[in-house]
């Protein structure tokens, strides 16, 4: 069976990618829309990028209005502001909202109708160019080809997708995360784990992927812990960087399951950022998960270092449960309760998140089969 491979045009990585990008951007337009967030703004990143095309003889303009996770209507002034500045390309720097709102904006710059005519469907077109700056590391949306929009009028997270979406240059420089709040650090990192593991136990894994998702699996056991506790270590920061771009190319060619699936009627219901979501619900979705596919979570507890060939795969892939829950303990991501979800609110409101979250189609990658009544199960664990 063949299989095909996609990512990013082309990738900068490491330390000072960013400034050394000057001459790159510079080849892929001469007006850019920044999209971005006020923290950004306001932290002295977004001056970075600014003075860097100003060298480079650039011209820009700023839309910063990404207040957290992107809307309809968030796309729809963004937009605006790229015709009315004649802009030829779009720059998004900032954790996943500025990322995915900016190949949302590509996409809506030049397709009719509204965003939520392409939900769930392989967008096609000829979009502007994008440049990707993650400054977090998590989302991995630098390098695939799916956005994520809420739809405010249905209260529904809709992803987009297409390799029309395909960011032209994604740019990985790790430190421009080290300003990065320790929630943020904690969250983004649990979601890139999410990621990877998800594509290395989904149907459509592939043994490229497979390779990708072991990497970047091991790499965040190791480090995140360290980038939680000292935001400005380098080597931490650099391999959390690494992981999610690998986290990220392995979900652009085997898709997500049901963490993801189940995360985002949280996030579009209760304005819950993706990574937290992603975060709080991994241990349940994957605890419920495991015996679908009790070899795959063996070989990562073997990866990790936490189980040997000595122990049978059943045994390894519970032992990999072990190790996930001491470190979301260690990077202190809190419960739904905890983070303040109201518990009655949430059991009201779960049947129509379950359906939500199978109309979105990564739990049928999973490989124990899901149906509703196991998504509600799932959710009411969730909130022991």
């Amino acid at each position: 069976m063949s299989t095909q491979f996609t990512t990013a045009k082309c990738a900068i990585m490491g330390e000072s990618a960013l400034i050394n990008s000057g001459e790159q951007i510079a080849k892929i337009g001469k007006n850019a829309l920044i999209i971005t967030g006020k923290h950004i703004t306001q932290s002295g990143i977004l001056k970075q990028l600014t003075d860097l095309l100003i060298d480079n003889s650039v011209a820009f303009s700023v839309f910063n209005d990404i207040t957290g996770e992107p809307t309809d209507e968030m796309i729809v002034a963004s937009v605006e502001s790229y015709k009315k500045g004649n802009c030829d390309f779009i720059i998004g720097i900032g954790g996943g909202s500025p990322l995915d709102s900016a190949k949302a904006c590509a996409a809506m710059s030049v397709l009719p109708g509204v965003i939520s005519d392409y939900a769930e469907k392989e967008i096609l077109g000829d979009f502007p160019p994008v440049v990707l700056i993650p400054t977090t590391s998590g989302t991995g949306s630098e390098v695939t080809k799916f956005t994520i929009i809420t739809d405010t009028k249905t209260d529904v997270k809709m992803l987009l997708k297409g390799e029309a979406l395909l960011p032209t240059l994604a740019i990985i420089d790790p430190s421009l995360s080290y300003s990065a709040p320790k929630n943020v650090t904690s969250a983004t990192g649990i979601d890139a784990l999410t990621h990877a593991v998800e594509a290395y136990t989904s149907k459509k894994a592939t043994p490229v992927t497979d390779v990708f998702a072991l990497s970047a699996i091991k790499r965040i056991f190791k480090y995140l812990p360290t980038a939680y506790e000292d935001g400005a270590n380098k080597k931490a920061r650099e391999e959390m960087a690494i992981a999610a771009y690998e986290a990220g190319l392995c979900i652009n060619n085997s898709s997500v399951t049901v963490v993801h699936g189940m995360s985002r009627p949280i996030g579009a219901l209760f304005h819950v950022p993706h990574g937290f979501s992603n975060a709080m619900l991994i241990v349940p979705c994957l605890e419920y998960a495991v015996d679908g596919c009790y070899s795959r979570f063996a070989d990562i507890a073997r990866a990790i270092g936490a189980a040997d060939d000595e122990i049978d795969d059943k045994d390894a892939a519970d032992l990999f449960l072990v190790e996930l829950k001491k470190l979301i303990k260690a990077v202190e991501i809190p419960s739904l309760v905890e983070y303040g979800i109201d518990r009655s609110t949430f059991i009201e409101s779960s049947d129509k998140m379950a359906t939500d979250a199978l109309a979105s189609g990564s739990p049928s990658n999973t490989r124990k089969k899901l149906e509703k009544k196991d998504i509600l199960e799932v959710y009411k664990n969730a909130l022991i």
